[in-house]
């Protein structure tokens, strides 16, 4: 499946993002999804999706209800997308089908939403968006243009089967990592890094990398699981954190605020300190694998398998120094 970026290309021109845009297609052309082992399986998904005239959408639901004109089939409709199981970002609702993800990232989204600059006008990016759910949000919250990454090839066919629906919007998912932006865009208003500061190797090369992205004066929000803890206190799991191999280190919340400092960030604030939830987290039918219940301790659920502290998230906001 080839995708058509013209329209995003066309977007960024004109704005602080077009000199990327030039160096944007010839990333994008080494960048196939064919290569991967489910290819198949998920093209003929896509590709089985019913024909449709227009949709009506409320961006602003947390489900991101879809309203078609056309009438459709929902069982085969559920069939169909079912094939690009797991689904873990979400919730979504086509007419009266609701696609019910892994995680409630409708959630996440309102503990932030009033906290967060406004995005009206804003050039917007989502760092490690998933199937892009948080990125229709933004996009409903006013934002001029959306752009989320993410590497995961099955985000991206469900983003795509979503897109298909959405219509054309000024909203696009690319499948690549923070790795793949030109450095010192510094471009975009807003930057969200919302759970995967954990997952990285060097924490303060990502948090220098989402600072040379955004604009002067710009603002970053970043969630991350923390711990309780003083200022200096990380952890450093020797082995897994909650089944999970890649989870590099733990900070608290002082030591978090004191890394966004020394990385050049200001005005650094938390917005919102919260211990997740089996009802937040959980396995639904439309992603069928272990969830959290199965990472806590049996006999203590504020610990994992483990045995260390369970999953406890943070949400950050700072601004990118004017100077």
């Amino acid at each position: 499946m080839m995708t058509d970026y013209s329209d995003l290309y066309q977007a960024m021109h004109n704005t602080a993002l077009e000199k990327w845009s030039l160096q944007l297609p010839e990333l994008l052309d080494t960048l196939n999804a064919k290569h991967h082992g489910d290819y198949e399986r998920w093209n003929n998904a896509l590709e089985s999706l019913p024909s449709i005239e227009s949709c009506q959408i409320d961006f602003k639901t947390d489900n991101l209800q879809i309203h078609t004109i056309t009438d459709i089939d929902e069982w085969q409709l559920e069939q169909t997308l079912k094939r690009l199981s797991p689904w873990r970002k979400g919730p979504y609702q086509i007419n009266d089908l609701l696609i019910d993800c892994e995680w409630h990232s409708d959630w996440k989204w309102n503990r932030i939403k009033d906290h967060i600059s406004p995005l009206n006008k804003r050039l917007v990016l989502d760092v490690g968006c998933g199937n892009g759910y948080h990125c229709w949000r933004m996009y409903g919250a006013g934002a001029r243009l959306v752009i989320g990454i993410d590497p995961s090839w099955l985000f991206w066919m469900q983003f795509q089967a979503i897109k298909h629906f959405m219509g054309v919007k000024p909203v696009y998912l690319l499948p690549m990592g923070i790795e793949g932006l030109s450095d010192n865009i510094a471009a975009f208003d807003t930057v969200f890094s919302m759970g995967v500061f954990y997952h990285r190797r060097s924490p303060m090369d990502h948090l220098l990398q989402l600072k040379s992205v955004l604009r002067k004066g710009g603002e970053l929000v970043l969630e991350t699981l923390v711990i309780e803890g003083e200022k200096g206190e990380v952890l450093v799991p020797e082995g897994r954190y909650a089944k999970m191999r890649n989870v590099w280190f733990l900070p608290s919340v002082e030591t978090m605020i004191v890394w966004l400092q020394r990385c050049g960030f200001e005005q650094v604030k938390v917005i919102d300190v919260n211990q997740t939830s089996i009802e937040e987290q959980r396995s639904t039918s439309w992603m069928t694998y272990e969830s959290l219940t199965d990472f806590l301790d049996v006999k203590d659920q504020n610990k994992t398998i483990e045995g260390h502290p369970a999953p406890k998230r943070a949400t950050f906001i700072a601004q990118k120094s004017t100077i």
